[in-house]
C-alpha cells in the first residue's frame, strides 16, 4: 500500500461526518449559545445597574434643602437651596458652592419634616 491509498479523500470524510437520513442543524441552534450568553450578561450586569440606575434618580428628586449630602468627590455638605438643574450646598460656614444634580451620591441625613 503507497501512502495515497491510505488516506482518506475529503468527499469520503464528509461522508462519513454526516448522519443519513438526518437535515444538518438550523440556523437557531448555531445562535442559540450565543443567545443565552447574552441574556446571561443582561440579568447579571445591566438590569442590577438599571435599578441601582432608577434607586439614585429616585433619591435626587427627593432631595429637599437642609438635607446633608456628600458628592461624587467626597465633599460634605448642606442643602440650601434646590434649582431646577443643581443644587445650591453649604459647605463651610460663608461658603456655598452650586452643584449638578448627578454629582449628589449619597444623602447622609434628611431634614426632619415639620411635626403638626
Amino acid at each position: 500500500m503507497s501512502k495515497m491509498s491510505s488516506l482518506i479523500s475529503l468527499p469520503q470524510f464528509l461522508a462519513q461526518t454526516a448522519a443519513p437520513g438526518q437535515p444538518p442543524p438550523s440556523g437557531l441552534w448555531q445562535f442559540l449559545p450565543m443567545i443565552l450568553i447574552f441574556a446571561a450578561m443582561y440579568f447579571i450586569l445591566i438590569a442590577p445597574q438599571r435599578k441601582k440606575q432608577k434607586e439614585h434618580e429616585k433619591m435626587l428628586k427627593a432631595l429637599q434643602s437642609g438635607d446633608e449630602i456628600i458628592t461624587n468627590g467626597g465633599i460634605f455638605g448642606v442643602i440650601t437651596n434646590v434649582k431646577e438643574d443643581r443644587f445650591v450646598v453649604r459647605i463651610a460656614d460663608n461658603t456655598k458652592i452650586e452643584l449638578g444634580k448627578g454629582f449628589v451620591q449619597t444623602v447622609l441625613k434628611r431634614q426632619e419634616s415639620e411635626k403638626k
